[in-house]
Order: structure tokens, then sequence, then C-alpha cells
């Protein structure tokens, strides 16, 4: 078991708020394929794996917490989304095969080491949504610790093979009161070899 699995639980268990797609995916949702298969990486409560499974990609959704996942597999029955599949799954000691999906979303997670391993789970063509929280920040939202944090273009980098279709991450620059802040986002696609 994962030693974070507890706290992950515990938060789940007691979430209330709303579950919405990240905005790095609603944002860019007119980029998706009309059909094929799509994983929600780390996906908590799963809002992003109910878009791409509202979008009709058959959709895989794995976290650590097997409360997120029932949760959301709860709410997939809900809505009658039967080409949505959760489960638990460690993704850091078992990440995606290589050409396994053509839309990979990550939100709110940050393991620098699974990058390379997300890039070559796309097959060609594929599609890699990912947003989450930057070490530039105008508020404390997000984790304290910075290793869980990005660097400056930091995202660009950890996907230097894919080419990049969207890129956002405007730190501090300008009126910091509007805007995308405390976060980077990225659309990115594997090149045909």
């Amino acid at each position: 078991m994962h030693p974070d699995t507890d706290k992950w639980d515990l938060r789940y268990r007691h979430a209330t708020q709303d579950v919405a797609a990240a905005e790095v995916l609603r944002a860019a949702a007119h980029l998706l394929p009309q059909s094929g298969d799509a994983l929600d990486l780390a996906c908590g409560l799963g809002g992003n794996a109910l878009m791409l499974a509202q979008q009709g990609l058959q959709t895989e959704a794995w976290d650590i917490s097997a409360v997120a996942i029932e949760r959301l597999q709860a709410a997939a029955s809900e809505r009658g989304l039967s080409n949505l599949r959760a489960r638990v799954r460690d993704v850091e000691q078992q990440p995606p095969a290589e050409d396994s999906f053509d839309v990979i979303v990550v939100s709110f997670f940050l393991d620098r080491d699974l990058c390379p391993a997300l890039a070559k789970a796309l097959r060609k063509n594929g599609l890699i949504f990912y947003q989450t929280f930057s070490q530039t920040r105008v508020s404390n939202n997000g984790p304290a610790n910075t290793a869980f944090r990005l660097a400056d273009n930091e995202l660009l980098n950890l996907f230097a093979p894919l080419k990049v279709l969207h890129y956002r991450d405007e730190g501090r620059t300008g009126d910091i009161r509007q805007g995308f802040r405390d976060q980077a986002m990225l659309v990115a696609q594997k090149r045909e070899s």
C-alpha cells in the first residue's frame, strides 16, 4: 500500500465540492479526438474522467484512494457512463504501458520521474493535458513544499519530446488579481515518428 493512501482516503471521504474537470481540459476540449482511449491519471474524484467519458472516449481513471474510486464509480453509474472504468492503482509503481492511450490528463499531481513514461504511453498523435501548481505564486493555494510545484517553464522541459499545442504560466506578470495564477498548464501532442 502507498504510504499516502490513508491521507487521500480521508480527504476524499470528506470532500463535498462539486467535481469539475481541470481548466486545461475544459479550455482545450476542442482538441480531443472523436474516439479513442483516455486516462485520467491520479484522478481523485474524477472530474476529468467524467468529462472524457461524456465526450465518448473509452476512459480509464486511476488513483491510490479506494474512497475516490468508489465515489467516481458511483458518479459514473449515476450518469450512465459505461465507458468509464475506475480502479485503484499506484501510478508511481505501475505507470501506463507504452502506446496505450490517445489522451492522458493529469491535474494537481506531480511526479517528475513519471513524465517520460507518460509521453511514451501516448499513441501516435496522442495528447497530454497537464495542469498543476507552480512555484511562482500569488496566493497560498496548493502545496507549501516547492518539490510539489513546477518551476518556470518546467512543464515545457518535462515534455520536450512532444509538440506544444498550448501552454500557460502567467506567474506574477501584470495585474495579479486577474488571469491564470499559481498554476501552469500544457497541452502537447506526440509527434509522428
